[in-house]
């Protein structure tokens, strides 16, 4: 069953009365290319267990089929189960769940689906609307995987392997450094969905350190001052830090004098261990 072919996947949507649905972010991969390359990624073998988020009609759910142990997909949308129940019925080491990923209990779900498996790793395509939400759970919730691999927003992506003190970083850069070592495998033009998104998108890789690298005493303290660094853009670290948090300036001033941070830095500029250092002596 080739999915990525428009006449086949038109056939199967309409067999089953499904329209795509805005408000979820529903956009199908139909190059035949993207899919394959991102499950090759995943270096999974027999003993591999995967979950995927957002299986869709199942173009990339097939893929990870043919080189995982097992597969468990979660799929928010009722319609499409039994859609996938289609496209998905060749293989005995799938299960879909018709279930919210983040009202589902992991940890719980990976205990017992994946328990014969040597690694579990997450891979996706992330509606975007809802790619750092997801992924921040992912990684607060210490999951016991190895990987996350996941198609996000190109923009979306690119913050996201930032390196924290450039530019193109944020708190969420921050916080997915703390976690995991980051990087972008490769482009996937819009062209590559049906419908076509107004924006280019990238698969990018998550490797989950087993062991923390950098020493927190506090790690919500920590994310606090990172999100309240960022929560205004356009002003300085300091001003926004004191603004959100409710830290008078003279006591943030008294902070970065101590550390020799420059008093009119921008969030963007600050390194990982600028922020720890802040929230340490905060």
């Amino acid at each position: 069953m080739n999915l990525c072919d428009y006449n086949t996947l038109k056939k199967i949507l309409s067999k089953h009365g499904f329209t795509f649905s805005k408000a979820l972010g529903q956009n199908f991969l139909v190059n035949p290319e993207v899919c394959p390359a991102m499950a090759e990624s995943l270096n999974a073998d027999d003993k591999t267990g995967v979950i995927e988020i957002g299986p869709g009609v199942g173009v990339l759910t097939r893929e990870l089929c043919l080189r995982a142990g097992r597969v468990v997909a979660i799929e928010l949308d009722k319609r499409l189960i039994p859609i996938l129940g289609e496209t998905l019925d060749e293989f005995d080491n799938v299960e879909v769940l018709n279930d919210d990923v983040m009202k589902l209990n992991l940890h719980q779900l990976i205990e017992e689906k994946f328990s014969s498996c040597n690694s579990v790793k997450i891979c996706a395509n992330l509606p975007y609307y809802i790619t750092s939400p997801i992924i921040m759970m992912l990684l607060e919730s210490r999951l016991p995987i190895d990987e996350i691999v996941v198609m996000v927003q190109k923009e979306a992506g690119e913050r996201l392997c930032a390196e924290v003190g450039t530019r193109e970083a944020g708190a969420v850069t921050a916080a997915v450094n703390y976690y995991a070592d980051s990087e972008i495998l490769f482009d996937v033009g819009r062209e590559s969905f049906m419908p076509s998104p107004k924006v280019d998108s990238v698969v990018i890789r998550l490797a989950i350190r087993k062991e923390n690298k950098y020493k927190v005493s506090n790690e919500k303290r920590l994310f606090t001052v990172v999100k309240c660094a960022f929560s205004q853009r356009r002003k300085t670290a300091a001003n926004s830090i004191s603004n959100t948090m409710g830290v008078s300036k003279d006591r943030i001033f008294e902070v970065f004098d101590s550390l020799g941070i420059d008093r009119n830095i921008r969030a963007e500029k600050l390194t990982m261990n600028d922020f720890i250092s802040i929230a340490e002596e905060l």
